[in-house]
Formats: C-alpha cells, sequence, structure tokens
C-alpha cells in the first residue's frame, strides 16, 4: 500500500480506476480490503480512494486520545495531498460515522455520501456503557474479544465469516479499543441527514444483526429522495455478500 504522513499519522491508501473521486470508508473493526470484491465493477466509474483508518490495517495511529471528526480531517488532508477538492464518500458501519463527520465538516467538499450498512444515530447510554465494557475486555483479554462477538453477526455467509476473522483479528488492540470509545462518544447526527442536501445512497441488508435495517428505513423517511437499496438476506457485510447489488447501489451516487 502507499502510506503518506496525514495529521502526525501514517495513513495507508490505495487508489484505482478513473471518473469523479468516490472515497470508501471501511468499518470496524476492518480496513480497506472489505471493499475488493466490488472494486472491479466500480473502477470504470469511479476514482476510488481506500484509505485505512488511524490504527487499522497498515495505518498507524497516535497515543492521544481523537474523535469521528479527527477521523475526517484524516481523509480531508489525505483528499488534499492528492489534490482532490471534492469527492463522494461511502461508509460502511463505522466508516459512515466518518462519511458523516466529514459531510458535517466539510460540507463543501461532498459531491455525494453512501451509508452502507450504517446508521445517523448515536448511541443510547446502554449502546455506549457496553463499548466502554468491550475495550475493556479487549485491553485484558486482546482483540479476539471483538472477533468472538462479532463474527457470526456479521453474516450468514460461512464464506464472509472466515474471510472477517482473521482481518478482525490482525487489527491492533490500542485501534480496537479508541475506535470503540470514538463511537461511543460520536455525536447523533439525526438532525442533520435530514437536512442534508446532497446526493444520499443507503445500501442495507434487511439480515443485519448489528445495524438494524430500520435505521435506514429511518433516514429514507426522513430524506424521501434518497436513493434506498435494501438488499434481502443479507448481513452487515454488504460488499461481501453482495458485491454487485453493493457496487450498483454506489452507482446511484452518480
Amino acid at each position: 500500500m502507499n502510506k503518506a504522513v496525514i495529521n502526525g499519522v501514517e495513513l495507508a491508501w490505495e487508489r484505482r480506476g478513473n471518473g469523479p473521486p468516490l472515497v470508501l470508508l471501511h468499518g470496524f473493526p476492518l480496513d480497506h480490503s472489505i471493499w475488493n470484491d466490488a472494486l472491479p465493477m466500480l473502477e470504470n466509474d469511479f476514482d476510488l480512494i481506500l484509505p485505512d483508518l488511524r490504527g487499522f490495517g497498515e495505518s498507524s495511529m497516535l497515543e492521544s486520545p481523537y474523535s469521528m471528526k479527527d477521523l475526517a480531517g484524516d481523509i480531508a488532508s489525505l483528499l488534499d495531498s492528492f489534490g482532490v477538492e471534492k469527492a463522494h464518500l461511502a461508509g460502511h458501519s463505522m466508516g459512515g460515522y466518518v462519511g458523516l463527520a466529514f459531510a458535517k465538516a466539510f460540507p463543501q467538499r461532498v459531491n455525494g455520501l453512501a451509508l452502507v450498512a450504517s446508521q445517523a444515530a448515536g448511541d443510547s447510554p446502554e449502546r455506549k456503557e457496553g463499548r466502554y465494557k468491550t475495550a475493556a475486555e479487549v485491553a485484558d483479554c486482546g482483540v479476539r474479544v471483538v472477533a468472538e462477538a462479532m463474527t457470526d453477526k456479521f453474516s450468514a455467509d460461512a464464506r464472509v465469516r472466515d474471510a472477517l476473522r482473521p482481518l478482525m483479528e490482525r487489527q491492533s488492540v490500542a485501534a480496537v479499543m479508541s475506535a470503540l470509545h470514538v463511537m461511543a462518544l460520536r455525536e447523533d447526527l439525526t438532525d442533520f441527514i435530514a437536512s442534508f442536501d446532497r446526493r444520499l445512497v443507503l445500501i442495507h441488508g434487511d439480515a443485519d444483526a448489528l445495524i438494524p435495517v430500520d435505521r435506514a428505513r429511518e433516514i429514507k423517511s426522513l430524506q424521501p429522495s434518497a436513493h434506498f437499496f435494501e438488499l434481502p438476506g443479507i448481513g452487515h457485510a454488504p460488499m461481501m455478500e453482495a458485491p454487485g447489488q453493493t457496487a450498483l447501489g454506489l452507482k446511484a451516487l452518480k
């Protein structure tokens, strides 16, 4: 992978394809490779930019705390390094939170936004406490705690589960713990998405056991003009379970 020092961290990234820029943001606790199956169906339509978020994959991280806005700032600075002023963004799960934070902080730089198995709502108090508890368990027992808890919930497809578990287990304890805290503290952006005035795409499986499809349906009710691709029988990894349908949905950004 290519690497660039962005905001004090070494950010790893790949870039391929031709067309308007599209940043693909991975979910938790994964890296850019989750998009690989969909890339051949997108590279003739978009200039695809695939970063590893700080701490994940081959990207480094700082010891100091950071926020969702800081992750969005990393993407803005990465685009600056490419000379890219505006882009589409597509975020899977936590990557969707980053995309939303980017859209709020840098609205003039967003051509369109796709939320893939993601949501705009913030965490409930109970969900926050659950994330803090998980972070403490990761500190004591390692990343396998998260991998064991999440693998079966990601997908009913054994091929997808077999690919995701080792990918999760490769992530660092520090990155996983930090991301859990960042997600717990993220802003509720329901009101923001209700007033979002760029092209909006929602891609969500109706068998998602981690973020219910009702979260996407709620956004659609707030934004009737949104392009909503509800995928029957698909879980929390649409780009791996149904790459063709996911790519088709992302093309609605154009």
